[in-house]
């Protein structure tokens, strides 16, 4: 079997902010291997520093101390290779659907036949063919959600960062888009960190989940989700691992 190269390398991060004088230390010594199309959930107890482990990853936040290697690459800032589907959608409402999600491939100035081909691969991907010309405000929340992902697949990135993309959603959605993310991370085998705070999700994604400890944050313990896919959140050894995995996991303070 080949080996899969080593995608990020975080070695001794820590993350420190600086408050009025005061120290607020998120990130304690942080280290963590993700390799090539893995598909990795971070998962932790509330406010525990998730977000900031996955900003300082993808470059968003410089680390205090330590590093992090991404593709080969040492992170210092921002880098179109690396990207990220927040929480909180990002999308220009001004824009349709096809702007939304060709507009990293027109910043960079690639000719507007070749990326609407390309943009329009990714709306196809992502379920979302007839609402090229829809704007964000005519969607649902879990449509705006597809967009925002399609959008960081059309940059094509190395790997992708994703913080809570379905925590806003109804139950019925997010059951919807676990299985959506899933088909397309089968399909086009992207590196994925993926932070959730629920449990089943992190199970249901995941090929390993990385616990991490309260404030200061550093690994806890990892599980490798040796469980074929598509996934049953009723299947016994399903639930075990469930249930292992939250007993682990830190009270919040």
């Amino acid at each position: 079997m080949e080996q899969k190269k080593d995608m990020i390398s975080c070695r001794h991060v820590s993350k420190t902010f600086e408050t009025k004088g005061a120290g607020n230390h998120v990130i304690g010594e942080l280290n963590l291997t993700v390799k090539e199309n893995e598909f990795v959930v971070l998962f932790g107890p509330g406010q525990c520093g998730k977000t900031t482990v996955l900003n300082v990853l993808a470059g968003l936040e410089p680390a205090s101390g330590g590093s992090v290697v991404v593709n080969g690459k040492t992170v210092d800032g921002p880098d179109p290779e690396r990207g990220f589907v927040y929480q909180t959608l990002a999308l220009f409402p001004w824009y349709t659907v096809m702007q939304n999600v060709e507009y990293g491939p027109r910043m960079a100035g690639m000719k507007k036949r070749e990326r609407r081909e390309k943009a329009q691969h990714y709306i196809d991907l992502v379920g979302l063919k007839g609402f090229e010309k829809s704007f964000p405000n005519q969607l649902s929340g879990g449509m705006q959600q597809r967009v925002g992902i399609a959008r960081a697949y059309c940059n094509e990135p190395a790997v992708l960062f994703m913080d809570e993309p379905f925590g806003h959603l109804d139950a019925q959605t997010r059951y919807l888009m676990q299985d959506e993310i899933t088909k397309i991370w089968e399909k086009e085998k992207k590196t994925i960190v993926f932070v959730t705070n629920n449990i089943e999700e992190a199970v249901f994604l995941a090929d390993r989940v990385v616990v991490l400890t309260n404030c200061p944050t550093a690994v806890k313990k990892e599980y490798v989700i040796d469980l074929p896919r598509p996934r049953s959140y009723t299947d016994d050894r399903f639930l075990a691992l469930r249930s292992e995995i939250q007993g682990i996991v830190d009270k919040t303070l």
